[in-house]
């Protein structure tokens, strides 16, 4: 920062360091400067003192000043070591200025008493026996040597023959007079690694010859720095590490343990194939968990015993407290972790700079999990380690799923950044090597009903860092903790299921394309029969999908959820991939069966019947009385047209109301809550805590359970309390056409459809409002007749099977119209399209009035019951030769082209919409604002196509449809 210059005195130094004072200045530490050395003086070794030359011996000192003279020269003297003294020297000097003795010898200065002697003293240490001695690494004193060289040579010399390495001496065949320390980064870089040069050879030596417990540590962790790979040479760490294992055979196991060799740490199982099934799938933990209840059980505990890379043991460490998670977070949300049945993930990038200055060396962890028998001892169970990195002949044996193939391995580091430094050990790391990827992993004892669990396995891969700039390279890295059992016997019982309902659905389907073709009057099996036989069957098997898919989502959220003791364990993210394939299926054919009914719906023919005859008015003409018939009005059947128009999108259910009232109870009262990966059933969270992953198939469960139970209460709510104390639209409607003297025509099929008698038991209805209230008054006191077709009935629905002649007539009637919208070459030019509605449309309502009245023995027809079976499979079994069939309808099932008689598929197909979108976003909120633009998108279209398609059919005009 420049500083202003403003006229006032400025508080500034000039800015100073060790490396700038050169030799004759040090850096004053209180000043924080530069300061010139005294007489005879120069700096020391760390810059901050002052010393005497060469050849200056220190005449006085008190701390802060020293006073230097020089040794006479005349005299040959040196500077003894302590630097207070001059002394005359035996032979010549060192490069210091202290006397120098030969190899082998020590300097003596001065007597027992500390006097200094006149001249000095080279005493020559003994190497023989019994002595042993050798001068020490200061030369001023004679101490034992290595006990390596006694043991090989008996001497302090290694001798020929014998090996030196790393400051001991072995005798020959015992181990490779050279060895391997390079190491390989990311498989294919080799690093010469500082740290294996100086310590591979000599840990490999100490650990088989003296069975140093610390060189056998450290030589252990140089195989775990190696990534336990094994080759076929056996002068890398691993391959060190073995040979010693079968050396020392003899020594026996420790812990009874037969992979774990008394004196060297234990780091594989074994090279047995299948070995690591055996391992992991033989025995269960004696450990029980329980998510509820007095004997609840939820805590994992795992302990490590800690070392260095120098082979010494630091410490037991609970592994709670995150020692195995690189990312830093809340104590509580790394304490998540170790409770069982919560699905862990924790992930966070990290600086390669951070992590140069949190682990300048590595640590190794011996993880054991912790727990008490019932007699209160307490015992560690080893935790296997399946190391992702692992080479075995050059093969990474471990990334396959065959776990016959796997080598567990037990000892684990964190991060290593010793391993990567080439030429000093102070330097910066060539590369780093990280475990980016750690996961542990339970596996549930099959049909266990007590919460038996296989011991766990901790899964490691990872990631080598060529370290070029650490300040702004970075490292993913992640920690998870899973819990899987086995799915077979749940996706065999699916497949299962599946087949039986698809099997069904078939026949079903066939039996709908055999009523459709009955329905239709052709014999005939040509490629649209094909078609629709699929698009019965799309429909149909969606239900199954939708069954099945509901089925499962409820089954894990019931059973996952309130269990006791653990006997299931949700499936993994990977394990409902085939889940939401289901959950897809049953969208996609859903929607296709919801559109083929919109499309059938917007294509009914429908004619409205005005049984309305003119009646005559007197009028004065000419001075004469005559009675002229009054027109009869077209407002009865525009109001008809009308409310038919209204009732199309009629449903059973608010749809509105039910999007909303799903995301009430799943977002604002927590429902949602219940979908996380873990054993909680609580609805609210603490905002501290740790929210696990969602599960899909527990998503699904939630949302399909909340949306068909609100669709169902909803349903009751209309049917039981709404239709018959508020409002019933589908039979204000039948009673409307009995007011207006209306009946309804209505033809879903070509020979099939529905029939609405609405002929006024008064035989008019175009009166003043005095009559109208007159003729309700004695229909309400039972003074007229009954409103069904038949006499004294109340029927007025039927379903209709009609004959090939009545329906041939029909559209003969409508032929002229059908022409008007062809080739302009058919068109009738003598008449407008105007006059030719309104004749066809008085032509087909005399004919059908007609039909009704039985004016056409041709064309006649026949009242009956439906059979029983015919009601349930929906199909008729006889068909209709020379009378048509009409068939009693209390059911009112004319809705069935309307929304109202569609619920089921319209509240299934908006559930699999919501619940697509929700799994595909994981969003609620967003699903259901979907869910409702779809639902009024859709109601909007069939409104508008289906007032259209209600015009064309029923000659109506379109501008009086509102």
């Amino acid at each position: 920062m420049v500083a202003a210059g403003t006229g006032r005195r400025q508080f500034t130094i000039t800015f100073q360091q060790p490396s700038d004072c050169g030799a004759d200045k040090i850096f004053d530490i209180s000043s924080l400067s530069c300061v010139r050395c005294g007489p005879n003086q120069i700096s020391s070794k760390s810059g901050t003192t002052c010393i005497c030359q060469t050849g200056f011996k220190v005449l006085s000192s008190n701390g802060a000043t020293v006073t230097c003279q020089q040794c006479p020269a005349d005299a040959k003297q040196a500077v003894t070591k302590d630097g207070y003294g001059c002394i005359r020297c035996p032979g010549g000097l060192n490069q210091d200025g202290t006397c120098q003795c030969p190899a082998g010898s020590v300097l003596v200065e001065k007597d027992l008493h500390g006097n200094l002697l006149e001249q000095a003293v080279c005493e020559v240490c003994s190497p023989a026996e019994p002595a042993f001695s050798v001068p020490d690494a200061t030369g001023s004193r004679c101490q034992r040597c290595q006990d390596s060289f006694i043991n090989t040579s008996l001497s302090c010399t290694c001798g020929q023959g014998n090996i030196l390495v790393g400051g001991l001496c072995f005798p020959p065949n015992n181990l490779p007079t050279s060895v391997v320390t390079t190491v390989s980064f990311a498989q294919s870089l080799l690093v010469q690694s500082i740290w294996f040069s100086r310590h591979l050879h000599s840990s490999a030596a100490a650990c088989l010859v003296f069975s140093n417990l610390t060189a056998c540590q450290a030589l252990g962790n140089m195989c775990v720095m190696n990534m336990h790979s094994v080759s076929g040479i056996g002068n890398d760490a691993c391959g060190l590490y073995n040979t010693i294992y079968r050396a020392t055979a003899a020594l026996g196991s420790a812990q009874a343990i037969s992979y774990w060799r008394s004196n060297l740490p234990w780091l594989f199982y074994g090279d047995q194939p299948g070995l690591a099934s055996r391992v992991l799938r033989t025995d269960a933990l004696p450990a029980r968990f329980s998510f509820k209840g007095a004997s609840k059980n939820t805590n994992i505990n795992f302990i490590a015993a800690v070392y260095n890379a120098r082979g010494d043991f630091i410490k037991w460490e609970s592994a709670g407290g995150g020692s195995l998670q690189l990312c830093p977070d809340t104590a509580v949300r790394i304490k998540a972790a170790y409770t069982f049945g919560t699905a862990y993930q924790q992930s966070c990038v990290l600086s390669v700079s951070k992590i140069l200055t949190d682990f300048p060396e590595p640590l190794f962890y011996d993880i054991f999990m912790d727990f008490t028998l019932s007699s209160g001892e307490r015992k560690l169970l080893a935790v296997p380690v399946r190391n992702l990195n692992q080479l075995f002949n050059g093969q990474l044996v471990n990334q396959g799923s065959n776990m016959n193939n796997w080598y567990l391995t037990r000892r684990i580091l964190l991060v290593d950044t010793l391993t990567g430094r080439e030429n000093r050990l102070e330097a910066q790391p060539k590369f780093i090597r990280i475990a980016a990827s750690i996961r542990i992993s339970f596996q549930l004892v099959p049909d266990t009903q007590k919460g038996e669990v296989y011991p766990p396995l901790i899964t490691v891969s990872y990631s080598d860092i060529a370290v070029n700039n650490p300040d702004t390279q970075t490292v993913p890295v992640s920690f998870a903790v899973e819990y899987e059992m086995d799915q077979k016997e749940a996706q065999i019982k699916t497949d299962i299921a599946l087949g039986v309902l698809g099997g069904v659905s078939v026949l079903y389907s066939l039996l709908k394309t055999a009523s459709w073709k009955r329905r239709i009057a052709s014999p005939i099996i040509d490629l649209e029969t094909i078609l629709k036989f699929l698009l019965f069957y799309a429909g149909d098997l969606a239900n199954v999908f939708f069954v099945i898919t509901v089925g499962t989502g409820l089954y894990w959220l019931i059973f996952y959820k309130a269990q006791q003791f653990v006997s299931v364990l949700l499936p993994l993210p990977s394990q409902e991939e085939q889940f939401v394939t289901y959950v897809g299926c049953a969208f996609a054919l859903k929607a296709v069966q919801f559109l083929h009914k919109l499309i059938h719906q917007l294509s009914v023919d429908i004619f409205f019947i005005d049984w309305e005859r003119p009646r005559g008015k007197i009028m004065e003409v000419a001075g004469s009385t005559k009675s002229i018939p009054t027109p009869v009005s077209i407002w009865r059947t525009y109001f008809v047209a009308n409310e038919w128009n209204e009732i199309q999108t009629t449903r059973r259910i608010n749809p509105a109301f039910q999007v909303a009232a799903v995301l009430f109870f799943l977002e604002i009262v927590g429902f949602s809550s219940l979908a996380l990966r873990d054993p909680s059933s609580a609805l609210k969270r603490d905002a501290e805590a740790y929210v696990p992953q969602w599960s899909l198939i527990l998503r699904y469960g939630v949302a399909t359970a909340v949306w068909l139970i609100i669709g169902l209460l909803q349903i009751l709510f209309f049917t039981v309390f709404h239709e018959r104390f508020v409002e019933d639209k589908i039979r204000q409607f039948v009673d409307l056409c009995s007011i207006s003297n209306i009946s309804v025509w209505l033809l879903s099929h070509r020979c099939f459809g529905y029939y609405i008698h609405g002929r006024s038991v008064h035989g008019h209805a175009d009166t003043n409002m005095e009559e109208m209230n007159v003729n309700l008054k004695r229909e309400a006191e039972n003074l007229c007749g009954q409103r069904g077709l038949l006499p004294n009935t109340d029927t007025q629905t039927f379903q209709i099977s009609i004959t090939n002649r009545l329906r041939q007539q029909y559209d003969r009637i409508l032929d002229p119209l059908t022409r008007r919208n062809g080739p302009s070459r058919l068109l009738d030019a003598t008449a407008s399209p105007f006059e030719q509605n309104t004749k066809a449309y008085h032509t087909m309502n005399r004919f059908l009035s007609s039909v009704i009245d039985h004016a056409h023995k041709e064309m006649d027809y026949i009242v009956k019951d439906k059979l029983l079976f015919e009601r349930v499979i929906g199909m008729e079994f006889i068909e209709p030769m020379d009378k048509s069939l009409f068939y009693n309808d209390e059911s009112h099932s004319f809705s069935d082209v309307l929304y109202y008689g569609n619920e089921a598929t319209l509240l299934i197909f908006d559930m699999l919409f919501f619940c697509v979108v929700d799994l595909g976003s994981q969003n609620f909120v967003l699903a259901a604002v979907l869910t409702y633009l779809q639902q009024l998108l859709f109601k909007l279209l069939r409104n508008a196509i289906g007032r259209r398609n209600l015009a064309t059919k029923t000659l109506v005009d379109e501008r009086f449809l509102m």
